[in-house]
């Protein structure tokens, strides 16, 4: 199964993913700037993208089983909506 994201979709995964890479910088520059530079900090970006962002891949391969054409889609863009929002409270709470 291969998974072809709509324009919307892409769009919403670019947000995602610029969301997690600004909170990564943010986190990685306290972290030099304070010398507490630990691997926690890039073993729980890769967990995120394990636990947040592989099953919105999923959620868009599932649009091909989907007959009415909306559900997963939905779907789709709530968990996105759902991460960044997560993403700007971290960062909110960061700064």
């Amino acid at each position: 199964m291969t998974v072809a994201l709509t324009d919307w979709m892409l769009y919403s995964m670019w947000i995602v993913m610029g969301a997690m890479g600004l909170n990564f910088l943010l986190g990685l520059y306290k972290s030099l700037k304070a010398s507490t530079f630990s691997s926690d900090l890039i073993t729980t970006y890769l967990k995120d993208l394990v636990m947040l962002v592989l099953p919105m891949f999923m959620l868009a391969g599932f649009t091909v089983l989907d007959h009415t054409g909306w559900i997963m889609e939905t779907a789709y863009y709530i968990a996105a909506f759902g991460i960044v929002v997560k993403y700007v409270m971290d960062l909110k709470n960061k700064l």
